[in-house]
């Protein structure tokens, strides 16, 4: 969610399927509802059938960043960032299981209890509420991949 910086929806994988990047759509579009648009870079796994299927067939637009265009990714960019440094270099997991349960915490963290100077100090929790309790329904999101 580019306007709070919430991440909706993860998974963890060693493998560049798509099936996981389907996994996490479908629980952001459950939870959260479908976005107009979606915007992401242009990895295999985004631009696969199967990946653009799932968005064409809901009537979503898809925007793709500009290949090598790091600074159109710049938001999940620095997210990948923060996630390296705060949870990832500092722990030495033991396995696929413990790295999915402290990055789980650390997502956890990052969304209801990290503040973040953009927004004055709010979560990106905080931020996401805001703007769904002002419209009264649901929010106008542009989900991000994560």
């Amino acid at each position: 969610m580019w306007y709070s910086r919430r991440v909706l929806s993860w998974r963890l994988s060693n493998s560049m399927d798509v099936s996981f990047c389907l996994e996490a759509l479908e629980e952001a579009f459950s939870r959260h509802g479908q976005p107009e648009i979606f915007n992401t870079d242009q990895g295999s796994q985004f631009t696969s059938f199967d990946f653009t299927s799932a968005l064409k067939d809901r009537g979503i637009k898809i925007s793709m960043d500009g290949k090598g265009r790091w600074m159109d990714n710049v938001f999940i960019e620095r997210l990948w960032r923060s996630l390296k440094y705060e949870c990832v270099y500092l722990n030495a997991f033991d396995n696929g299981l413990q790295a999915r349960q402290n990055i789980g915490a650390w997502l956890v963290h990052y969304n209801q209890t990290r503040p973040h100077s953009t927004f004055n100090g709010q979560t990106p929790d905080e931020v996401y509420t805001q703007k769904i309790e002002n419209q009264g329904h649901g929010p106008d999101i542009r989900k991000k991949a994560a």
